[in-house]
């Protein structure tokens, strides 16, 4: 007899991919309880490889960009909160924020221990308050503070 957990999807290669959904294979996993489960089950490997826990149980997973993404965003007293795939909201680390490859942004979460690709919905609402700086660099600004938004370098960018 089958144990619960991840009998119904062991035989497949579970993954996260840039566009904020779990798939097994190539079939998107449209269920949100277990979305949700699983992105709050992620776990590290010392070699920086990824995995799901939940209870005694675990599966090797494939992150395809980053193992977070910002759904949401939210304006608060002059800051900015964001809402991430395992539905934690966190303040913005404005500090954190930089541009990868094709235009992506993305920013640090969870103490700054992971990157998280920000969703064009949140993208899109965060780009609302940028500023042009001199050049083709851009801003936000954040109690009054204004924090440059960097160009991540390339070993960062392939990094998570």
């Amino acid at each position: 007899m089958g144990r619960a957990g991840f009998y119904a999807v062991e035989s497949g290669k579970i993954s996260f991919r840039r566009d904020g959904n779990w798939y097994t294979d190539d079939e998107r996993i449209d269920n949100p309880r277990i979305a949700l489960l699983f992105s709050r089950s992620i776990k590290r490997n010392p070699d920086g490889g990824y995995y799901l826990q939940v209870a005694e149980e675990r599966a090797p997973i494939t992150v395809e960009d980053t193992p977070y993404v910002v759904k949401t965003v939210y304006q608060t007293n002059g800051g900015f909160d964001i809402v991430t795939n395992d539905e934690e909201q966190e303040p913005l680390d404005p500090m954190s924020l930089e541009v990868g490859p094709d235009n992506v942004l993305y920013c640090r979460v969870k103490g700054g221990a992971f990157r998280a690709r920000f969703l064009r919905t949140a993208y899109y609402h965060l780009s609302n308050n940028f500023f042009a700086d001199e050049g083709e660099t851009f801003s936000l600004v954040v109690h009054g503070r204004r924090y440059p938004i960097r160009f991540a370098a390339a070993e960062t960018a392939h990094r998570e």
